[in-house]
């Protein structure tokens, strides 16, 4: 067994023992808190065709007079509430509370595959694009016959009406995983695409594997 199963069975482990994600809520400005629910409640995040319905309220956050409902992004149970901080005035930033969200299986791989997959970070806020030519080779194949290496011209980045080319500095291999619409705004940080070396397609795909032949 080599030292990459070993780690994929580590991260399985993991899963496995704790199959959640913490999602952490923070005042969206500041103002004065009042908290909508208790320790241990259960929230839904949007629901409808369009995601067009609110979740759970969480809080409302009261600034000049104005009061606004906060609402859930996903579904889970609450933990971690703080609640010394019910009707006292906070800031922009502070931490409320947790939602302790339960994976679905799809989420488990893709958590996985973005442990192990090199990521491509945007390097700025704007609207991202693949190159013609990468965009090209996508329509025809997809994205998993697609082999980049350092130097490539993989990316165009759109911001303030000026585009950009974004060229690719991460370990060579295959567009694995794309996490983006081309066209869509997309924060600073946030992985654009994931990256497989050739040699580890085998492993990442037994581990995706054996995860949808375990978990229910």
């Amino acid at each position: 067994m080599s030292e990459q199963e070993i780690h994929f069975d580590e991260i399985i482990s993991r899963y496995r023992s704790d199959p959640f994600d913490y999602v952490d809520i923070h005042a969206i400005h500041a103002g004065q808190v009042r908290f909508l629910l208790e320790e241990g409640s259960e929230v839904n995040g949007p629901t409808g065709e369009w995601k067009h319905i609110s979740g759970t309220g969480l809080y409302e956050i009261t600034r000049e007079r104005n009061a606004k409902v906060v609402t859930s992004v996903t579904n889970g149970i609450i933990s971690s509430l703080q609640k010394e901080l019910e009707g006292e005035f906070v800031e922009a930033g502070e931490k409320l509370m947790t939602i302790k969200h339960p994976l679905k299986k799809k989420e488990i791989i893709e958590s996985i595959l973005q442990e192990v997959l090199y990521l491509f970070p945007a390097p700025e806020r704007a609207r991202y694009y693949f190159s013609m030519d990468i965009q090209s080779r996508i329509d025809q194949k997809g994205a998993r016959s697609v082999f980049i290496q350092p130097g490539d011209e993989i990316i165009t980045m759109s911001l303030m009406k000026r585009d950009t080319p974004v060229y690719y500095d991460g370990e060579p291999g295959i567009i694995h995983s794309v996490y983006f619409k081309p066209g869509d705004s997309v924060d600073q940080g946030t992985p654009l695409i994931g990256v497989c070396a050739e040699n580890k397609l085998p492993l990442i795909q037994k581990i995706i594997t054996r995860v949808k032949a375990e978990w229910e």
